[in-house]
């Protein structure tokens, strides 16, 4: 059995799989997740699990270079996106309308998602996988 870090273990197999430049959606639980991608729901009720709890987890596997908000995080959620800059304080974060954020979610390439309880609105975060070396 897994002692630390992910323990769910279809989370887990995805993060360990994903190479540069990679996109894994952390979203919240109202967040349109296309048809046939693959997603890792953690969602049991409303708030559980809690997006930050979730995003916090995950950034202790997987390396990140760059990040993805929506505008609307900053303008209504901004606890929420004080928070995401405090667990991603190296990293390059952008910020774009939520209509294109949903696009780059549901765009080309590998992109995996994981879906939160998160009742939080726009508490969605793309993050592009990085290197190690």
């Amino acid at each position: 059995m897994k002692k630390t870090g992910i323990l769910n273990a279809d989370l887990a197999r995805i993060v360990a799989a994903m190479g540069h430049t990679d996109r894994l959606v952390v979203c919240d639980a109202g967040l349109p997740i296309p048809i046939g991608r693959t997603v890792v729901d953690l969602a049991l009720t409303t708030n559980i699990p809690r997006f930050l709890d979730t995003l916090e987890v995950v950034l202790q596997e997987l390396q990140v270079e760059h990040a993805v908000v929506a505008d609307e995080m900053v303008q209504i959620s901004n606890d929420v996106y004080q928070s995401v800059k405090d667990l991603l304080p190296d990293i390059a974060m952008e910020s774009v309308p939520h209509t294109r954020f949903k696009e780059l979610a549901n765009g080309a390439g590998n992109v995996f998602f994981v879906r939160t309880g998160e009742a939080t609105p726009y508490a969605n975060i793309i993050l592009i996988s990085g290197v190690t070396f």
